[in-house]
């Protein structure tokens, strides 16, 4: 019988401090101050803390306009990407990108936001 399989995204890995995080960790395994199992249990302590902070923390709203490029569904996330947008914070400032990629996913079962 296998173990309870992780219920958070892995996306956050490819954020700054998820690659830095990565790389740290490869350092350790290859010295040898760490097994790869440890290493593995980290980046799912990781996936767990990253999107709990950002759910509960994270106050701020914002706008985004432009031109929908591409949208998918698989595995029940959402990924559009937007060209020319525009991100209008709740703070009033305006940020202007060529290209952005969104990214949403079903909230967990015991989430109720």
């Amino acid at each position: 019988m296998a173990g309870p399989r992780n219920q958070y995204y892995e996306f956050y890995r490819q954020s700054s401090i998820g690659m830095q995080l990565t790389d740290a960790l490869d350092e350790l395994i290859q010295s040898g101050h760490i097994n790869p199992i440890l290493a593995m249990k980290v980046l799912e302590q990781f996936d767990k803390s990253i999107s709990e902070t950002l759910a509960n923390n994270v106050k701020s709203k914002g706008t985004v306009k432009g031109h929908l490029h591409n949208y998918r569904l698989c595995d029940e996330v959402w990924t559009f990407i937007v060209k020319d947008a525009l991100f209008k914070l709740d703070n009033g400032e305006m940020l202007s990108v060529d290209r952005a990629k969104i990214v949403a996913c079903k909230l967990g079962e015991n989430n109720t936001r």
